[in-house]
Parts: structure tokens; C-alpha cells; sequence
């Protein structure tokens, strides 16, 4: 797989785009270095990927309830942050152990370390966010207003972050295509799996609890599954194969036009005096 190199968002960045926290955060968390989608009916299906990770991050209650708990938002975004920080380098750790029969790590390290590095920055824009939020409400009068207004930039920038991550959940795709979906689907049912044993159903009953808790892993993991098998089946690219046995991906060439063939009972078409 060959991975571009260059500086983090290509010098594509602006004084004028920091007004705009989603461009930012498309220039930091989209880098230059993280491959393009291979099938554009999956990248289709990843923002229903996307939606229902934001369920599982955010909180039931807030989309299913429509009570806007701001202090809820703030706490889950932290626990995401910290679930994300474990399982991220856990699950990627055991599949290069899986691969170590094929190739060293020391192969896909320089991915591996951009990943890791995408990883920290968004944890920390979480965490930045937060403590911001927190700043303002503690120190209140005039003086909450700087922080206020950096809060508010910085929710649009992790908001906007949070989208790209999901679509490309940190670049890992740069080290193999099927991580993405793997690392999506492993934490979302990280996600509301200890809702379902502490029995923590967000007051919604136990037939809709299941439901909606449920709704949001086993949507993320058909479409992983989809997401992988198109992968195996069009491309050749298996989970349990090292990143440097993956064959190269030649993209289909464009389909030839047929001949042009005059409509029949007319003669071809000849210039004059030919």
C-alpha cells in the first residue's frame, strides 16, 4: 500500500479557514496521509456507520428522550475518549500480533505511529473542550467570556472531528483497509454493552432499553461486515492478512465506448466530394 507523505494537512490551511472550525478539523483529523475509499457504495453506508456511533458515544437518552443533557454530553464524551484511548492501540496490538507470522510491525510502523498520533490529537481536543466548558461556568462574570467563546470554537472543531474519525476512525485504514470497521465495531459494543449488564436502559422500558441500545453495535456491525467482506471479495484484502501481502489495488479502467455504428437503412455519412 503506498501512503503519501508531506506535511500533516498539505499547507492547505488558511489564517482566514481558523474562523471555521470544520475546515480545521478537516485539514487535522482527514490528513493528506489516509488512503481514499476503495467502494463508493460503503462510503455511502459509513454515515449511517457514523450516526450510529454517535448514538452509542453520546448517549440514548439524548437522541431517543430529545432531553438535551449538556452535562450527560460532556461526561460520555470523556468515557468515549477514554474507551476509545484503551481498545484503539489494544485492538490494533492483537491484530499485529495475528500478523506476525507474515511480516514484522516495523513495516507499517510509520502508519501506525500517524494513527497514533490522529488518536491523541482528538483525545485531547475532547479534553480541551471540557475543561473549557468548565473554566466558563467556574470563573463566571466578564471574564467567561474568552473562555465561553473558545468552548463554543472548540465544540464545532471536535464536532467536526468526531465525523471525520468515524468515517476513517484515525487513519487506521493507512495500516489495512479492514481496520476501520473492525476498531468501529469493537467499540461501539464496548459502548452499550455495560449499559445492558448494570441494567442502565435510560428509563425507556425493557423491550425499547434492548432496542435502541442494541440498535446502534449491530447497525455499525453489519455495515463493518458488508465493509469487509466487499474488501475480500472485490479487492483481495483479508482481515487476517499482514498489511504488506495485501495486493496492490489497480483501479478499474474506464469503460471503452463501442463504435459508432450509422442507423440502419442509412449510408454512412461521407464529406462532400469524397
Amino acid at each position: 500500500m503506498t501512503i503519501p507523505h508531506g506535511s500533516w494537512t498539505d499547507g492547505t490551511l488558511t489564517a482566514r479557514d481558523f474562523l471555521k472550525p470544520q475546515r480545521v478539523a478537516r485539514a487535522m483529523f482527514h490528513p493528506r496521509w489516509i488512503p481514499a475509499s476503495l467502494d463508493a457504495s460503503v462510503e455511502a453506508l459509513k454515515k449511517i456507520r457514523i450516526i450510529a456511533g454517535a448514538v452509542a458515544a453520546v448517549g440514548v437518552y439524548t437522541f431517543v428522550e430529545g432531553g438535551f443533557a449538556f452535562d450527560e454530553v460532556l461526561e460520555n464524551a470523556l468515557t468515549a475518549s477514554a474507551v476509545l484511548l484503551l481498545i484503539t492501540p489494544l485492538t490494533v496490538g492483537v491484530m499485529l500480533y495475528r500478523w506476525r507470522r507474515a511480516g514484522n510491525w516495523r513495516l507499517v510502523r510509520r502508519p501506525l505511529m500517524n494513527s497514533l498520533k490522529l488518536l491523541l490529537l482528538f483525545i485531547g481536543s475532547v479534553v480541551t473542550t471540557v475543561l473549557l466548558f468548565q473554566l466558563s461556568a467556574a470563573i463566571g462574570g466578564i471574564l467567561m467570556l474568552p473562555f465561553g467563546l473558545a468552548a463554543l470554537w472548540m465544540t464545532g472543531f471536535v464536532a467536526a472531528g468526531a465525523f471525520r474519525v468515524s468515517g476513517n476512525f484515525f487513519g487506521t485504514a493507512a495500516v489495512h483497509r479492514c481496520l476501520p470497521p473492525l476498531l468501529a465495531t469493537v467499540t461501539t459494543w464496548l459502548m452499550a454493552v455495560p449499559d445492558l449488564l448494570t441494567g442502565d436502559l435510560h428509563g425507556l422500558g425493557l423491550a425499547m432499553g434492548i432496542l435502541f441500545i442494541l440498535g446502534a453495535p449491530v447497525t455499525v456491525t453489519s455495515i463493518a461486515l458488508l465493509e469487509m467482506g466487499r474488501l475480500k471479495r472485490y479487492y483481495g484484502i483479508r482481515l487476517d492478512a499482514h498489511p504488506a501481502t495485501v495486493p496492490p489495488v489497480i483501479p478499474p479502467m474506464p469503460p471503452t465506448p463501442p463504435p459508432y455504428v450509422p442507423p440502419h437503412g442509412h449510408p454512412p455519412y461521407r464529406p462532400y466530394g469524397g
